[in-house]
């Protein structure tokens, strides 16, 4: 799955404003610092790092969209962190899975 696709169903699915513009807007938002949203902001670097700073049509797998949250998940476990924080990665963990599910189900024809 492309990082356009991932960043396009995350938006549309996990209730949070992930994107500021178009998915490769906001890659050079999020790097730039200008992002709209600081934990979106957080989120979007730390796929685009994963995927070798290749901008929006670069791919990632499910293991790498999730392992590329591992650190950011462990910085809003932490108790002087945002509650907000941490939410926000749960439920774009989560609706990871699915954008994922839902492709494999796609190519499957189901």
């Amino acid at each position: 799955m492309t990082l356009n696709e991932l960043f396009q169903y995350l938006q549309d699915n996990s209730g949070f404003e992930l994107l500021d513009g178009s998915p490769q807007e906001s890659i050079d938002k999020a790097v730039d610092g200008s992002h709209a949203h600081p934990i979106a902001a957080e989120i979007i670097r730390a796929f685009n790092d994963k995927a070798g700073d290749a901008g929006a049509e670069a791919t990632l797998d499910r293991i790498e969209a999730v392992k590329s949250l591992g650190a950011l998940r462990l910085k809003y476990m932490a108790d002087d962190a945002p509650v907000e924080g941490f939410r926000m990665v749960e439920k774009i963990i989560t609706t990871i899975d699915a954008a994922y599910n839902e492709e494999a189900l796609s190519q499957r024809g189901g």
